[in-house]
């Protein structure tokens, strides 16, 4: 009692060297020090451990992958109906697009229009002129998908009508003037209502 009250301001460096061993707690600027980095040094493992867990789960929330397809609308010999392939969703609702595919290698985004629509509409064709390229973004298999299409203004030569049995659920001549409002997909619909024309 007497060495804490009394002799902890008179002499400082006889008290310092002397109860380290004995009395760790009774001392505060000598003995603080040693202790407060060892808690440092325990604060920081499991931060470092802690931070390295979480990284690759932030750095892999899909693998990016890279698409391009073409395909476009025909128009028939009329030059009055365009065509459209429809596809049913989950909920049964038959949802109506343009008709395209991915492009094989060695192809060029023409040849590869006048195949898909071919393949999944049964119609031979020629391409008038192009409508423009779109692009967007969409999950598939845990893959972060960015698809671009180029599409094009065909115009009818020959085949016979005919949905692609794995591909298509229908496929069907609709009034160019109804194009742009029975197209299922925004993107689609602004892209015809910009193309101007399309009997020419």
């Amino acid at each position: 009692m007497s060495r804490t009250s009394g002799e902890g301001g008179l002499e400082p460096v006889f008290i310092a060297p002397a109860p380290s061993p004995s009395s760790p707690s009774t001392h505060s600027p000598v003995r603080a020090k040693p202790s407060r980095p060892r808690q440092k040094k325990h604060s920081k493992k499991p931060h470092a451990k802690s931070e390295g867990a979480k990284r690759p789960i932030k750095k892999n929330p899909g693998k990016r992958v890279e698409e391009v397809s073409a395909g476009g609308l025909v128009v028939d010999k009329s030059g009055e109906l365009g065509l459209l392939i429809g596809r049913i969703d989950k909920r049964g609702r038959m949802l109506w697009s343009l008709p395209k595919g991915h492009i094989e290698s060695g192809e060029s985004p023409e040849e590869a229009a006048l195949r898909e629509v071919l393949e999944e509409t049964g119609i031979k064709s020629s391409i008038t002129r192009s409508l423009g390229v779109i692009d967007f973004w969409f999950m598939a298999e845990g893959k972060r998908i960015h698809k671009t299409v180029h599409h094009f203004l065909f115009a009818e030569k020959s085949g016979k009508l005919e949905a692609q049995l794995s591909e298509v659920d229908d496929v069907k001549w609709f009034p160019l003037d109804e194009i742009g409002k029975t197209l299922a997909y925004p993107d689609e619909r602004k892209l015809i209502q910009r193309s101007g024309n399309l009997r020419s």
